[in-house]
């Protein structure tokens, strides 16, 4: 039986329950009898004694920073107060740790204290949208990316605020683990096994356009799903919301931060994925399944958006019995 697949959860006072919550809930429940991988999550802190959280709540540690060395990958929650320090000795253990080469990632405002400990200097990061003035002034020496959902460095991610974690758990899931594990969890956690487009999406300002046109737009995107597998335009598309192409676009990529043509490649790949994970179907066919067309192009799309190709995608996930690959054998595809 393959090991479970270790995670810390790194505690100290003033991290968020909330970001704690998402973190438990994606790694720390067992839904191997679903056929998702199994995960050994563990709370880790300077000693055994509670940390305590906003909400009178607490967090009881399970094992002290050392268990780090064991961890194939360390998440940081966000905090309360995103200029709350963090220990000497979590900074040390999280420097430690990405010397190693151990993936990390942080929560929402966690990239304080990734920024903190010196590991995001010279390096790309995303943090909450209300907060990137202040990771700018804080740590001038990080390159702070301002719409991204979430972003990957040198085998470091951040995300942007609150439920953009859960987007990150479930791309590292998917990364390491394959799409049809990350959609299992997304199914029992009632959310999408991912999103697209940017944060710029929920930044404040006026309403772009009524309710009425949301609706329609969910209704496309949702007739597009169901014909991947034909040769969708954004012309089509339009017609089928009613509107002009250009008035489409624009609503369009308001309501979800990207464009038309961006969210269906996306949509296709991910269908490619889960036909490579579930199926021995022949590349031609998964392409033509997925919307492609022909196994060239979407060999192309592999390669510049996961950095891959699809046969070695299906190598690497394909054999487990519940599409789950191991770490190391895993591809490892770009966050956008």
């Amino acid at each position: 039986m393959k090991p479970a697949y270790r995670v810390a959860l790194v505690a100290f006072p003033g991290i968020r329950a909330f970001d704690v919550s998402v973190i438990t809930e994606v790694w720390g429940t067992d839904r191997t009898p679903r056929g998702a991988p199994a995960f050994d999550l563990r709370r880790t802190a300077t000693d055994s004694a509670p940390v305590p959280m906003r909400g009178g709540l607490a967090l009881h540690p399970d094992r002290t920073l050392d268990w780090l060395s064991r961890a194939d990958l360390i998440l940081v929650p966000g905090l309360d107060d995103h200029l709350t320090p963090a220990p000497a000795p979590v900074l040390d253990a999280l420097r430690r740790a990405h010397a190693r080469g151990t993936t990390l990632a942080a929560l929402c405002g966690g990239a304080f204290t990734l920024a903190e400990a010196g590991l995001l200097d010279g390096r790309r990061a995303i943090t909450h949208w209300g907060l990137i003035d202040l990771l700018r002034t804080r740590h001038p020496r990080v390159t702070v990316v301002p719409d991204a959902l979430f972003i990957e460095d040198d085998n470091i991610w951040t995300a942007a605020g609150t439920a953009a974690g859960i987007d990150l758990c479930l791309h590292l899931v998917r990364r390491s683990h394959g799409a049809e594990a990350a959609a299992t969890i997304a199914r029992s956690m009632v959310t999408a096994p991912f999103r697209t487009g940017t944060q710029a999406q929920f930044i404040e300002h006026p309403t772009p356009h009524t309710d009425r046109d949301a609706d329609t737009l969910a209704a496309v995107r949702e007739h597009a799903l169901r014909h991947l597998h034909e040769p969708l335009t954004v012309a089509g598309l339009a017609a089928h919301a009613g509107m002009s192409p250009r008035s489409f676009a624009r609503h369009f990529t308001a309501a979800t931060g990207t464009t038309p043509l961006r969210w269906l490649l996306d949509q296709r790949i991910a269908a490619a994925q889960k036909l490579l994970e579930r199926t021995d179907l022949p590349m031609p066919e998964v392409a033509r399944r997925s919307g492609f067309g022909s196994e060239v192009t979407m060999r192309q799309h592999f390669a510049s958006r996961l950095a891959t190709s699809p046969r070695a995608y299906r190598a690497a996930f394909v054999g487990t019995g519940s599409g789950a690959a191991s770490a190391a054998g895993a591809s490892r595809p770009i966050a956008r």
